[in-house]
């Protein structure tokens, strides 16, 4: 695929605005044409019988969301919605392209196409999961980080802050840079995919300081390159930087899972390997060795979005000697695959201690008193994440951590949420990280709502 194609943006722009207008056109069409030629008799019945389908397509989407849960979350109101319309729309098209003849029949047979098109599109715009038509096809949008290697650190963030005070900072780019990297495994041997990692302006410099780290995860099914593509922690980072002299933290975002369709739940097993071991010494090790970083613990936050929001909690609340701080978003309260008997099974020799020293809640509560900081984030539309992250954060507010707890309005388990609550999630850290002081209160941000946790 083409670097241009893989730019073409799924979410906004030409693409969706021609595709929602071509499917509104020719639906437009095969009404007008059934009135004009005196069908407007088979037309009412088309219709009729397209509103019956889009009444059991609504039932069987609510089902399948909130009674019988097979995606583990709701899916949404939003989504229920739209895949019901396009039941609707696609049970319109089909009714006409079963009695026309002639081009009104290819025309029917092209608007199932474009009701389909429409109505997948329209889900992943509420979603926000794939951002661009590479992001689509998983094809790597950013160069291999073999063919750059970041200058050695050269003072600590308070000399770099007190240096731009005084005008003169040493030179380094406007924006920052995202590079695609093989972290090796020579401790845990997991199969990861490449990890995708964002240096700020001031990493790019001659003369970098040694900056704070965010280690990041997507959710499952996803890969690394969500959180810079769905997620937009590039842009994201770039704003933070103009208004902090080029500071901001070096993202890394690597794969905890080794597939879109595994769940390795960020543990030591058996079923998809060292995923713990992993993220908890190779990554940080890694990060050590080749970017310019500070290694105090108090200065790396892991942070994720669903299942990487929950790896987070698990990975941060059992490793504080390396990760100080948590950025959840919509996270679970345990670490979840199927039937718990079964994974306990698979994933844990059927050792239940083993699982619940991965439980978030018991593992911060055993390491207890604690001075890491956690940030953590749900949907206003999305009711269990919101329950899941109370009962962290309380069990975090006990153990004498910092904590912060927002609910983003209008966004559901998706990321729109990540990328409302992680704004202020991002200011909140950087002050305690020594980057500068948060621009305003956390609940005076856009669409954000600071829970009470006691």
């Amino acid at each position: 695929m083409g670097t241009w194609l893989a730019k073409v943006h799924l979410t906004q722009g030409w693409l969706p605005t021609t595709l929602f207008t071509l499917t509104a056109l020719a639906l437009a069409l095969l009404v007008l044409t059934g009135l004009t030629h005196g069908r407007w008799r088979t037309l009412l019945r088309q219709v009729a019988i397209a509103v019956g389908i889009g009444a059991l397509g609504l039932l069987a989407t609510w089902l399948v969301s909130d009674v019988f849960m097979l995606f583990g979350v709701s899916l949404g109101w939003m989504v229920i919605i739209t895949v019901a319309l396009g039941f609707l729309a696609v049970g319109f098209a089909v009714c006409i392209l079963v009695t026309a003849h002639g081009w009104r029949r290819l025309l029917a047979a092209l608007s199932v196409l474009l009701c389909l098109l429409s109505t997948g599109l329209r889900v992943d715009i509420i979603y926000g999961e794939f951002t661009t038509l590479g992001s689509l096809f998983s094809v790597t949008l950013y160069p291999d980080y073999g063919s750059h290697q970041a200058a050695r650190t050269a003072m600590s963030v308070a000399q770099w802050r007190a240096r731009a005070s005084r005008g003169d900072l040493p030179a380094h780019p406007r924006t920052g840079r995202s590079y695609s990297v093989h972290i090796p495994n020579d401790s845990s041997r997991f199969l990861a995919r490449p990890a995708d990692i964002y240096l700020p302006p001031a990493a790019l410099s001659k003369k970098p300081p040694a900056l704070p780290v965010f280690v990041l995860l997507a959710g499952q099914p996803g890969s690394p390159d969500r959180l810079f593509t769905a997620g937009s922690i590039p842009a994201m980072m770039d704003a933070y930087a103009a208004e902090h002299d080029g500071l901001a933290p070096v993202v890394v975002s690597p794969d905890q899972n080794g597939s879109s369709f595994h769940n390795s739940l960020c543990v030591d097993s058996p079923v998809y390997g060292k995923a713990e071991t992993y993220l908890s010494r190779d990554v940080p090790r890694w990060i050590r060795a080749n970017l310019p970083v500070d290694s105090k613990p108090q200065l790396w936050a892991i942070g994720g979005f669903s299942q990487g929001g929950t790896c987070s909690t698990q990975l941060g609340a059992r490793h504080p000697d390396v990760y100080g701080n948590m950025l959840p978003a919509d996270g679970e309260l345990e670490p979840t695959q199927g039937r718990q008997d079964r994974m306990i099974h698979d994933y844990f020799g059927g050792d239940r201690k083993r699982f619940l020293a991965q439980v978030p809640a018991k593992a911060i509560a055993d390491r207890a008193p604690s001075s890491q900081r956690l940030f953590t984030a749900a949907g206003s539309n999305d009711k269990e994440s919101q329950h899941n992250m109370m009962v962290i954060a309380k069990a975090a507010d006990q153990a004498g951590m910092s904590v912060e707890a927002v609910i983003t309005q209008g966004s559901g388990h998706d990321w729109h949420t990540v990328k409302t609550a992680w704004k202020p999630g991002l200011e909140w850290l950087g002050e305690a990280m020594g980057l500068g002081p948060i621009s305003q209160p956390v609940q005076d941000f856009p669409d954000i709502v600071e829970m009470n946790i006691s």
